[in-house]
């Protein structure tokens, strides 16, 4: 069955470094770098399939789509369709589980070390000619931590959560993990959300995205965290109160925080975070290795491919 094929946002996922072939071999394809609200409903009018990133796929214009079958997210989250409407319209909708594991998983650590070890600021440091300029053999300005020994608690057990797990264990941490869907596991502590925040040195966020755990990150949940805690959050920045945690890094109800998502993204210049010289903001990358996107776009093209062929592969509806 061959359709017409509209990539609404494909920037992101294929800034020039992969390709768009294997969508081309099953229709009649346009890929549009970006798209902003006011072109969405011209652009997806005629469409069979639509592929998305971030674009927003609400009931109104789905309804007004009239030809339009299936939704393809490339992304593992899809909080950006409304899914009932989709459901009630016949409308299928897959996603790509899985595609970013290992690569989120070690820049969740990537943030930590950074935070621990300050790497990126003392090699600019040294570029400032503040090494040249030292009377001693070494020079620092941060305090370096070691993360042997310490307590690393991960929020969200899923293939993310486990694969930080791993990298702490094989950086000599100890884990405790809360996730109310997985199981015991031999080599973590399953505990409370509140054992958890009260016993971690580091608190990594893994979890997705939901109406019950929006800024589950809050006034009354970092007051629970140690005063050297260190708040990690690759996952979702809704899961954060922004306000919450710029008054704690000040105030230093916990010691420090890295980002590498927001409540609004691109960030707001207003961001209260973006005052807090303690909290390192990364722009949303930690999904973004060429091989990860490789990934998306190879299961992408399966995806629909199977739906052609009247199968099923990674369909939310």
């Amino acid at each position: 069955m061959y359709m017409k094929l509209v990539v609404l946002d494909g920037y992101t996922e294929n800034p020039g470094d992969l390709d768009w072939r294997g969508m081309e071999a099953l229709g009649d394809l346009t890929v549009y770098a970006r798209t902003d609200h006011s072109q969405v409903k011209e652009r997806m009018q005629d469409a069979d399939a639509v592929i998305i990133n971030k674009v927003p796929m609400t009931r109104e214009l789905m309804q007004e789509s009239k030809q339009l079958r299936y939704i393809g997210v490339l992304a593992t989250g899809y909080d950006v369709v409304d899914i009932e409407a989709a459901s009630d319209l016949h409308i299928a909708v897959t996603n790509v589980p899985g595609y970013g594991t290992d690569t989120v998983a070690q820049y969740a650590i990537a943030l930590l070390l950074e935070v621990t070890s300050r790497i990126g600021h003392h090699a600019k440091r040294v570029k400032e000619g503040e090494w040249a300029n030292n009377a001693d053999w070494c020079f620092w300005d941060y305090p370096l931590m070691e993360l042997s020994g310490r307590t690393m608690g991960i929020i969200g057990f899923g293939r993310i959560g486990r694969k930080v797990a791993e990298i702490a264990q094989a950086l000599g941490m100890h884990v405790l993990f809360h996730d109310a869907h997985a199981d015991n596991d031999t080599h973590a502590e399953k505990v409370s959300l509140e054992e958890l925040l009260r016993r971690s040195d580091v608190v990594s966020l893994h979890c997705p995205l939901t109406k019950e755990n929006d800024s589950l990150i809050n006034k009354a949940t970092l007051a629970l965290m140690k005063s050297n805690a260190i708040l990690i959050n690759n996952a979702r920045g809704k899961l954060i109160n922004e306000y919450d945690l710029a008054q704690a890094l000040q105030n230093g109800t916990i010691y420090a925080a890295a980002l590498d998502v927001v409540r609004e993204e691109p960030i707001r210049n207003d961001n209260p975070l973006l005052e807090c010289d303690n909290c390192l903001i990364t722009p949303h990358i930690s999904w973004a290795s060429k091989e990860a996107r490789r990934r998306i776009m190879d299961t992408a093209v399966e995806n629909l491919r199977c739906f052609l062929q009247g199968k099923e592969q990674n369909r939310i509806v």
